[in-house]
């Protein structure tokens, strides 16, 4: 059995005041905090193998290199990919916006005819057709609005039911035989409601159609297994699993990204390059991984994905999961609304409220000044919120550290929200 309090106390980052009061963090879906171990291995890396990875023939090259391949199996193992020599299904990216950027704009080069015959999958034209949905955070709508714009293509999405989960029960109408691409969330960052993918999903393959899924608010807090999930493509951040910053991972089956044209040119992704003809780029991942990769972080971000491997995903989600049950206690509170499914039911511990006749800001800076740390605005997904007739509203979410106190102690804050900006 695992003791949460123990695990608690890894995050040195908790041990302050804020406001004279006890730091309670409840913005994991921002961003989470990082335990000790991967702050010392993102240190200890930069003490002692600093170096460019699969360049140079020296040893702090050759270490380097190891332990960045290291990392990018152990991030592989997490998520239930392929990282063998021949079979590697994780592309190492700036973050989930940037792999997804990534997949729209390789998508956009097909169009263009980039990538030969292989790319054709993905090419879009004018009567093509784009799935997104309206729960979708904006590094998901925006790229292949994006794209769409470019190649012609017609936008389409997915409703939502009263409570703000996709209505996965339309896919056959949603997803038509003209249907391309489908990018849907896994999990809302406003709603945390967890969406029914196989519907959709097997819609998709049924029409021919590419799935990329937006895994950023799922893979650090429940078992995840690409494979069994049947996904073609998926994004998401390391500095919300525990990870550092600046660092996030892109999978794909293994033969779409063979066949998938490279988004971003330079260095490392190249095998032959000559003056009066086209390159010949490199096999994946190394053809989307351009440049300088951000090698300390890959690595710390290994670390982390074996350090939740270690506690355990289905640990962590019954944890969080007891967590979110106390969370939806706010909806009791007189004025206050969720915004999300009211019950524990297929979603994670993201609940965002509204409190009636109160600006999200104000309802911010009362708990701030209480030293409890919440999410306020539109969270990067305004559709979704004006699904609910609202502009912006406030996110508690939890957290592999998070306590029943945590929830309590935002509770207990909620509960004189009201009469303080009434006196």
């Amino acid at each position: 059995m695992v003791d949460f309090g123990v695990v608690r106390g890894e995050f040195p980052i908790l041990d302050q005041r804020v406001h004279g009061h006890p730091l309670v963090y409840l913005d994991s879906a921002a961003t989470a905090q990082k335990p000790q171990a991967v702050i010392d291995v993102e240190s200890e890396f930069y003490r002692t193998i600093n170096a460019g990875v699969h360049r140079g023939a020296h040893e702090l090259a050759a270490l380097s290199t190891e332990a960045f391949e290291t990392a990018r199996a152990k991030v592989a193992k997490l998520v239930g990919a392929d990282s063998e020599e021949g079979h590697e299904e994780i592309v190492v990216t700036a973050g989930a916006t940037a792999g997804l950027n990534l997949l729209a704009t390789a998508f956009g080069n097909a169009s263009l005819g980039r990538g030969g015959e292989a790319a054709q999958r993905f090419a879009l034209k004018p009567g093509d057709e784009i799935v997104v949905s309206k729960a979708e955070h904006h590094s998901v709508l925006l790229p292949f609005q994006e794209l769409a714009a470019r190649t012609g293509a017609t936008l389409r999405w997915f409703d939502l039911s009263e409570d703000g989960r996709i209505r996965a029960d339309t896919a056959n109408e949603v997803i038509t035989p003209r249907t391309k691409v489908v990018a849907i969330t896994h999990v809302s960052n406003v709603t945390g409601a967890v969406t029914e993918l196989a519907p959709i999903v097997a819609r998709a393959h049924e029409v021919g159609a590419v799935f990329v899924l937006d895994a950023c608010q799922s893979v650090p807090h429940m078992p995840i297994d690409f494979h069994a999930l049947d996904v073609d493509f998926a994004a998401w951040s390391a500095h919300k699993m525990y990870g550092p910053t600046g660092v996030g991972f892109l999978y794909g089956r293994r033969e779409l990204l063979e066949a998938l044209p490279p988004a971003s040119f330079g260095g490392s992704m190249v095998e032959l390059a000559w003056m009066d003809q086209p390159a010949q780029y490199m096999e994946p991942p190394a053809r989307f991984e351009a440049g300088t990769q951000p090698v300390a972080q890959v690595v710390a971000a290994g670390v982390a994905a074996d350090w939740m491997r270690e506690i355990g995903m289905e640990n962590i989600a019954a944890h969080e999961h007891a967590i979110a049950g106390e969370l939806l206690h706010l909806g009791d509170i007189e004025g206050v609304r969720i915004l999300g499914p009211a019950d524990d039911h297929d979603r994670i511990g993201t609940v965002a409220f509204d409190v009636s006749g109160v600006h999200p800001h104000d309802v911010g800076q009362f708990i701030d000044a209480q030293g409890i740390a919440i999410r306020v605005g539109h969270h990067c997904a305004q559709p979704v919120h004006r699904h609910f007739g609202l502009y912006a509203s406030n996110r508690a979410s939890t957290g592999v550290y998070t306590s029943i106190e945590d929830a309590q102690a935002l509770l207990e804050a909620v509960k004189h929200v009201r009469e303080f900006f009434e006196r």
